[in-house]
């Protein structure tokens, strides 16, 4: 008998099932979570700073998980463009997390947001162009 929450195997299947443009994905939609429920604690009246402090960490250790999934060799100028925003993200939010200030966790999720957007293009062009006829797949990446 499983003793397993159905709900995580779920969301473990969904991950083992994504594709890599759809894992990339996971991670801009988690690390925008993360950071509405680190600017929503920090417009409660009686803050708990554990609570923001967890949630800038958790969006750190995200933004680290999409720096380490850079193809430099594919991705070449826009892959170091996106290195350096990321690590810009990073600093951002620990400045954020040291400092106890939100304005920089606003400007990191808009830019995060903005971001997940352009991604979601390119995987629904790439989709289109693979389901038009005589598409094959684009091993350049």
């Amino acid at each position: 008998m499983s003793t397993k929450n159905p709900l995580n195997a779920y969301r473990e299947t969904r991950i083992k099932t994504a594709s890599q443009g759809q894992l990339i994905i996971m991670l801009y939609d988690e690390a925008i979570k993360q950071l509405d429920t680190a600017l929503d604690e920090f417009n409660r009246e009686n803050r708990k700073l554990d609570l923001i402090s967890n949630a800038i960490i958790k969006t750190q250790d995200l933004v680290t998980e999409l720096m380490v999934s850079l193809d430099f060799e594919k991705g070449g100028d826009i892959a170091k463009n996106l290195l350096s925003l990321y690590m810009f993200f990073n600093r951002q939010l620990m400045e954020a997390n040291m400092r106890k200030e939100g304005e920089p966790l606003t400007h990191v999720r808009k830019m995060l947001f903005e971001l997940r957007g352009a991604w979601t293009e390119v995987i629904q062009k790439n989709r289109m162009d693979l389901d038009s006829p005589g598409a094959g797949v684009n091993i350049a990446g």
